[in-house]
């Protein structure tokens, strides 16, 4: 199995509502998967309702390449591992696998062609179409409610399949600004002060203690070597000011 686009069928059986159609195609595109097979949809023209489209918002290219099949056999054509979806446990069937620990392993093997199956959001899946997988993936949900839109769980199992496949690469981090050291800080200070003595708000004879504040406030602050020079830049301007009134 490889982490391409075509490594993974999504199959949605006797699906019922057009805006989760739309939306599971929305969930497929954004972790990267394209290929979309409905079986029996409630509607012949879901993949062009307006609710579906609008549900897609920017997945038109996968309703585009959709295709609509009579029977799960046809939807499973060329499917090597295929996974079903079922809240329900059957006391007769595939293993219930919990879908992280399945979908490692399964991308470990870089071999199958996966089939996920969802079915319909009135009665789920048959138990016939469940015979026909090697697994039922069981998503973990509160014990109490563990009930998942459709599109819910399209998207859930999009993620963690694409994250056993590898996931994708985050975008570089901006790289931390370099921290002002402690020279730069008490320069700051040094030229701040005469600023503010300059203006007439610090009383050189009695300062109180208005700069050790300072101090604390910029330590906290942890200034970066560019907001250091942006603060002298002010002082400059406070003392240039100071000259011009002299002047």
């Amino acid at each position: 199995m490889s982490a391409s686009v075509d490594s993974t069928r999504f199959v949605l059986i006797e699906t019922s509502h057009p805006g989760n159609v739309g939306a599971a195609a929305r969930a497929m595109k954004v972790m990267g998967f394209a290929e979309l097979v409905l079986v029996r949809p409630r509607f012949a023209d879901v993949l062009c309702q307006e609710e579906t489209v609008a549900m897609a918002s920017g997945a038109a290219d996968i309703l585009a390449r959709a295709r609509i099949v009579d029977t799960v056999a046809e939807a499973l054509d060329g499917v090597t591992f295929a996974c079903a979806t079922a809240m329900t446990p059957r006391d007769f069937g595939p293993p219930t696998r919990e879908p992280r620990g399945l979908f490692a392993e399964l991308a470990q093997q870089q071999q199958h062609k996966i089939g996920l199956l969802f079915g319909s959001e009135r009665y789920g899946m048959s138990n016939e179409d469940v015979y026909r997988c090697h697994a039922v993936l069981s998503i973990p949900t509160h014990p109490d409610y563990g009930s998942l839109n459709l599109a819910q769980a399209v998207q859930l199992l999009a993620y963690d399949l694409r994250q056993a496949l590898g996931g994708y690469l985050v975008a570089p981090r901006t790289p931390d600004p370099q921290l002002a050291d402690a020279q730069a800080v008490q320069g700051l200070l040094t030229h701040l002060q005469q600023a503010l003595e300059g203006i007439g708000y610090l009383d050189p004879a009695a300062p109180k203690k208005l700069m050790p504040r300072l101090n604390q406030l910029f330590n906290r602050a942890q200034l970066t070597a560019e907001e250091v020079h942006i603060w002298r830049g002010i002082a400059r301007a406070m003392l240039a000011k100071q000259q011009a009134g002299k002047g």
